[in-house]
């Protein structure tokens, strides 16, 4: 008897535990969510009325799917709060941000009830929901603009027609790339406002400065709308376009000039004609150093106003002093165009010059001479055929010392007229007397020309001397290079002719020439080699050229034919 209680005990605890693991589930009431995945930062989460594009897994609670987008290949799209879902998915997506991953429980009651869906979904399915959330935007919407650097320099932001030069990386609300102008190595270029751009776009590059960064999300009314762009934008897509602004200007523009460093004194500024030698630094308006003279080592010399150089440039060159430094902005139109020049300047981009003024001349310039010191008693004048000695500070326009006489401790000696020195500096020691002081300005075709004087000069340089006159020795009339100081003896070419073999040789004739500026009774050329004069003046006697004169071929000057030079 007590075996068959202990038996009957056992086999009710079997059976109550065999119904206890075979009970169906416990019905849920409301949606159950599980956030397996959440971004660190959420901008924006989902509100009733917003539009949404996500991408789900749909299962029933033993796992077996019944719905998939990713098999479709596009995500769900749909306003949220306006039962244009089942109830538990409307609930489930509200406060979900972009990239936010949901794992969602929905009762029957929420979902398709005891009707379930034809023969997807039984009666009373509780459905699981594995859902990604991709985009959210509100019909509500305009144009958001972030910006997140900002230069400190801001003068002028895009306007209505204006032109720009921009880069940008375009995604969508997700992160997902769908274009870069950074990865085809080019600026997107394009007038704003005048419908060239999506109306975002449009809306969103205005009041932007050069340099500026800015993050631009639009909804897809003002980008590509239902349908996307067919490739790589899916239809109802917020767009977002981080952006820096390289470059802008305005078909109107004209160039602009700003006055670095002007100084105290101009006496003469740039006009059209004018032959000029600057320094500069070109940049395209991001900074972009394109080129430099500097980096050459050498100015930038051309003709102002003659179509040499780029309209703007030709333009910003006028009026200038020189030692001015200027700004100037030139507008593609007025430079290197749509095209740029292949390389280093891209189309349609603004060019801004950093120039330092160095000289200018004009062709038609002759020497300029300012005297600034002269003595009292200034009766003996300096002229062609004198020799002089002189002191001088030669340097460029710009200041640059490049030779002075003071450095050498020895005045500088030249006949006038005869060549020794540049022409500007023969006319410009004209006219001097003894301890006056000028400043004499000379033009590079008076100068040292296109060439100049490698590692000294540079060409077409503008030289200024300073000059002090030390000495001047009175010369010989023009065309003579010995002169007498008394009267000629009638019987000279015996006096020459010592040993009375009839004819001159050099040393006889070099020993008299000699004694006769000794005993100064003649007077040779100053400031020409006394050697090379006599020997010259040997040569215009010495008619046959066998190295002797003999009395045949001896003339005075007085008695020679115009075919000749003579004694």
């Amino acid at each position: 008897m007590i075996c068959k209680l202990h038996l009957m005990i056992l086999l009710q605890a079997l059976l109550i535990t065999f119904v206890a693991c075979n009970a169906p589930p416990v019905p849920l009431d409301d949606i159950v969510i599980e956030k397996t995945s959440v971004p660190e930062t959420c901008v924006r989460a989902v509100q009733s009325g917003d539009f949404v594009r996500y991408h789900y897994h749909g299962t029933f609670p033993d796992g077996k799917k019944f719905d998939s987008s990713y098999d479709k290949g596009s995500t769900y799209n749909v306003y949220v709060g306006k039962r244009q879902l089942i109830e538990g998915m409307d609930k489930a997506l509200v406060g979900m941000c972009v990239n936010e991953r949901r794992l969602v429980k929905i009762p029957p009651k929420m979902a398709y009830g005891k009707d379930g869906y034809g023969d997807t979904i039984p009666p009373n399915s509780i459905l699981h929901f594995d859902v990604l959330l991709l985009d959210i935007w509100n019909p509500e919407d305009k144009v958001q603009i972030k910006t997140y650097y900002k230069p400190e320099n801001c003068g002028r932001t895009i306007e209505v027609s204006d032109f720009v030069r921009y880069h940008y990386n375009g995604t969508l609300l997700d992160g997902t790339l769908f274009d870069s102008s950074h990865n085809r190595l080019r600026t997107y270029d394009t007038y704003v406002g005048i419908g060239w751009l999506i109306a975002g776009m449009d809306q969103g590059l205005l009041g932007m400065c050069v340099g500026e960064k800015r993050i631009i999300t639009m909804p897809p009314s003002l980008g590509y709308g239902e349908n996307g762009d067919g490739s790589d934008i899916p239809g109802q897509a917020s767009l977002v376009f981080d952006v820096v602004l390289l470059d802008l200007h305005n078909p109107k523009d004209g160039i602009t000039v700003e006055k670095l460093d002007v100084p105290e004194t101009c006496q003469r500024k740039s006009k059209v004609g004018d032959f000029i030698r600057y320094h500069y630094n070109g940049t395209l308006m991001d900074g972009t150093l394109f080129d430099s003279s500097y980096s050459r080592k050498r100015t930038y010399d051309t003709y102002i106003g003659k179509g040499y150089v780029i309209a703007g440039m030709d333009e910003g060159l006028l009026g200038v002093c020189v030692g001015e430094k200027r700004r100037v902005t030139i507008p593609p139109h007025l430079a290197y165009g749509e095209e740029g020049t292949g390389t280093e300047i891209p189309g349609s981009a603004v060019l801004i010059f950093d120039i330092d003024v160095i000289d200018f001349h004009n062709p038609s310039d002759t020497v300029e001479i300012t005297t600034f010191f002269k003595p009292s008693k200034c009766d003996v004048l300096s002229k062609k055929g004198d020799f002089v000695k002189y002191h001088y500070n030669a340097s460029l326009m710009d200041g640059t010392l490049i030779d002075s006489t003071h450095s050498y401790g020895k005045t500088y000696n030249v006949v006038l007229g005869s060549g020794q020195v540049v022409l500007g500096m023969d006319m410009g020691l004209k006219d001097m007397c003894i301890g006056e002081k000028r400043t004499v300005v000379i033009p590079p075709h008076l100068g040292y020309g296109e060439r100049g004087v490698e590692g000294e000069v540079p060409g077409s340089a503008v030289l200024v001397f300073d000059i002090e006159m030390i000495d001047l020795e009175e010369g010989l009339p023009d065309g003579y290079m010995f002169i007498w100081n008394s009267d000629v003896t009638p019987d000279l070419f015996t006096e020459m002719d010592k040993n009375l073999d009839g004819h001159v040789d050099p040393v006889e004739f070099s020993n008299y020439i000699n004694h006769q500026v000794v005993t100064g009774k003649g007077k040779l050329a100053p400031g020409f080699d006394v050697g090379k004069v006599i020997d010259n003046m040997f040569s215009n006697q010495d008619r046959n050229s066998d190295g002797k004169i003999t009395a045949d071929e001896f003339k005075l000057k007085d008695e020679e034919t115009k075919e000749h030079d003579e004694l």
